[in-house]
This record gives C-alpha cells, sequence and structure tokens, in this order.
C-alpha cells in the first residue's frame, strides 16, 4: 500500500505527534505508515482521512505490482 500521508502532514504543519494524537495512535503508528512499514486498519486510515478531509483514494492506494516476464 502507498500513502501521502507524510506529504500531507507537511502541508498541514503537523508533526508525527500531532497527527498521531488527532488519530489516537502513537507517533511511531505514523512513522511506519509513512515508510510503508505497516498497513493501517480501515478505521485508522478513514481517521487519517478526515483530519485532511480528503477521500481515501488520494491519501492511500494499491501499489501495482510488476508483471512477472
Amino acid at each position: 500500500m502507498e500513502n501521502r500521508v507524510k506529504e500531507l502532514r507537511a502541508r498541514f504543519n503537523y508533526s508525527q505527534t500531532d497527527l498521531a494524537k488527532r488519530v489516537g495512535v502513537t507517533r511511531q503508528t505514523i512513522a511506519a505508515i509513512e515508510k510503508g512499514d505497516y498497513a493501517p486498519s480501515l478505521l485508522l486510515g478513514l481517521s487519517i482521512c478526515k483530519v485532511f478531509n480528503l477521500p481515501m483514494e488520494e491519501v492511500f492506494w494499491l501499489k501495482e505490482k510488476e508483471e512477472s516476464k
């Protein structure tokens, strides 16, 4: 899964801690989402989208698989 959380967080001038408090998780969870190490639950993903006032598909999307040759 890919995401724009880091980009959007910077645009809104939120630290990882600020965003984490707004959605009820730890700063480490936000860091892991931004790095792509953690795929958030649907509820967490929706909460993050609500903070940015954006639809899910503008924040998160599935990574395209490369075709095997």
